[in-house]
């Protein structure tokens, strides 16, 4: 089962696949060590593992899909 949509383009650029990577890694971090929250520590460190895998290991980009405006054109003229 696939959490991540990886085909969506908001993952295409690198920077937001590590923004999120990040931000889950430094959240799970201060649950642990500032909150003493070592459950939900856990439970943020695996949705940063997850989503480490997920946008930087596996990660394969969808080729973009081009637009063909003379398909609507065509569409048009026949009505």
């Amino acid at each position: 089962m696939q959490l991540i949509d990886t085909n969506h383009p908001i993952y295409r650029p690198l920077w937001v696949r590590l923004l999120i990577v990040i931000s889950c890694t430094v959240w799970s971090l201060i649950e642990f060590f500032i909150t003493q929250e070592a459950f939900w520590g856990t439970i943020v460190g695996g949705v940063a593992a997850y989503s480490a895998y997920m946008l930087l290991f596996t990660f394969k980009p969808a080729p973009p899909v081009e637009q063909r405006p003379d398909v609507a054109k065509d569409d048009e003229a026949n009505d």
